[in-house]
């Protein structure tokens, strides 16, 4: 009901479980899934796996992309997702206009993270130096322009914000962020900034 109101936005589809979901996203191919984590019978994890798996859009260059709806900040699950390639984490309780915000930005390809969900992930990796995603030696493959990417995406940057502090063109920006993402065997900027943190790249409290 807060989607079918917007110009731009078309619902084509609804579901009550991960499987229906899992079946009706192959059917339909939508730009995006809104995915509850908790569902009968397969969960909203195991269903954002299957939906973001390489094979499963029929198109291979419009990937359907998935934000996940959660009433808790961060638990074990919204990792899990994540993991399982969720581009976004959206509060059960945020703004309609939040929503669609959500919507529009994960369907145009980048990342979208509730401040709240942020802002718990940033702390819950502060306090686990014993990750076990090994990062170390996948950074080293980065060149010095490609880290500064990484770290500014981090902070939040936009591509343009991050194209006028290094002083480059936007289009070099997501050519470089790009590469990132090839290098590190990551899907979007959603993963880039928990694997910044996870990884010790940026400290939580630092100014960009």
């Amino acid at each position: 009901m807060l989607l079918a109101g917007e110009p731009d936005i078309e619902i084509v589809g609804e579901c009550a479980g991960g499987a229906a979901a899992v079946t009706m996203a192959g059917a339909r191919q939508p730009d995006v899934v809104l995915m509850d984590v908790r569902m009968p019978g397969m969960d909203g994890v195991a269903a954002t796996r299957e939906i973001t798996s390489d094979a499963f859009s029929a198109d291979p260059d419009r990937p359907i992309r998935v934000i996940i709806l959660t009433t808790y900040h961060v638990d074990e699950t919204v990792y899990a997702a994540l993991r399982a390639g969720a581009s976004g984490f959206l509060l059960k309780d945020a703004a309609p206009a939040e929503l669609a915000l959500a919507v529009r930005a994960v369907a145009g390809g980048d990342a979208w993270l509730d401040p709240a969900v942020a802002r718990t992930m940033i702390d819950d990796f502060a306090a686990r130096p014993e990750a076990s995603i090994g990062v170390p030696g996948r950074l080293s493959s980065l060149t010095g322009r490609e880290r500064d990417v990484l770290v500014l995406v981090a902070y939040g940057l936009s591509n343009a914000e991050i194209a006028r502090r290094l002083l480059v063109g936007e289009a070099t920006v997501k050519t470089h962020l790009g590469r990132v993402l090839m290098k590190l065997g990551l899907r979007d900027r959603a993963q880039a900034v928990a694997l910044a943190y996870q990884s010790g790249l940026v400290v939580p409290g630092t100014a960009s």
